[in-house]
């Protein structure tokens, strides 16, 4: 074969090489984005950081696995923050309330993670931190520092005091701090006022008629009627960054811890202190097993 016919035959190949190189995907390097500076603020025990909540907001907005995948950087400083405020805080919430242990910091955050097997929403995240205080942390039959709800055996043991003793929930919904706190429009006013406008607050579920056993006319129907005893005031996000962070959030717990308990005297008595569970207007419903299973009412 001839020179020139080998040199043709290489420039063939190297076409075809060529042309196999146009083939082949191309790469995009994307740098991870840096983390938000921190305006000359720096990071405390006692308050949250704006850069936490701005993360947060973040996150609201871009709610994805690769999202939060490619900013873990910013989100374990984030989570960093709020378990340093956590556990600085917990320390003042025991001092508060004699009936909180020193549990791990698992034990009392809530992680941001979403169960979404059984869910509509499939946003893998939530988009806040959180964390709850009781005598077995975010965990367990106690009434929590933040409670969203009550199982039905134990509604029928709060029922049951609200019957047999009225004076125990009245005494609470009706002090001077509770009512600062929690109820402020109805401070001074008549106590039936106060009771109503505490049944107001938990409309959400509560029945529409009286629950089974109890006298239609009894005198707090209104009370006998919820199926939600909760409690809540709103803190801002200027509260968390503020210097005083804490000590705004302890105002809160130290006037909720009179509720939460009553909440667990009644529902969860300790071995040889007195419970409500026993009497008339209660017994029909002492006999419900399962938290799922819908709560009774008369027609």
């Amino acid at each position: 074969m001839s020179s020139n016919a080998k040199r043709n035959g290489n420039s063939d190949d190297d076409e075809d090489e060529l042309d196999d190189d146009d083939d082949e995907p191309k790469v995009t390097f994307i740098p991870h984005p840096k983390l938000r500076d921190t305006d000359g603020i720096d990071y405390e025990d006692t308050k949250v950081h704006p850069n936490t909540l701005l993360f947060l907001g973040d996150l609201k907005a871009n709610n994805k696995r690769s999202w939060l995948k490619s900013h873990d950087p910013e989100y374990r400083r984030a989570l960093k923050d709020w378990e340093s405020f956590v556990e600085t805080l917990t320390q003042k919430i025991i001092d508060a309330d004699e009936t909180i242990p020193e549990l791990p910091l698992k034990d009392v955050i809530f992680r941001i993670y979403r169960d979404i097997r059984f869910s509509k929403d499939p946003t893998p995240y939530k988009p806040h931190f959180s964390a709850a205080w009781s005598r077995t942390g975010r965990k367990g039959p106690y009434a929590w520092a933040v409670d969203s709800g009550t199982p039905t055996r134990r509604l029928a043991k709060l029922r049951a005091s609200v019957d047999e003793r009225p004076h125990r929930i009245r005494r609470v919904l009706t002090d001077p701090e509770f009512l600062r706190v929690f109820l402020p429009h109805v401070a001074g006013k008549k106590e039936d006022k106060i009771l109503k406008a505490f049944a107001d607050k938990n409309q959400e579920n509560a029945l529409k008629t009286k629950p089974k056993g109890f006298n239609p006319d009894h005198r707090d129907l209104h009370l006998l009627k919820l199926r939600n005893y909760t409690i809540g005031r709103a803190i801002t996000d200027e509260d968390l960054n503020s210097d005083d962070a804490q000590e705004k959030i302890m105002e809160t717990i130290r006037a909720m811890v009179p509720f939460v308990t009553f909440l667990n005297n009644a529902a969860m008595p300790d071995p040889g202190v007195d419970s409500d569970s026993e009497g008339e207007g209660a017994g029909e419903e002492e006999q419900v097993d399962d938290e799922d299973e819908e709560d009774k009412e008369d027609d």
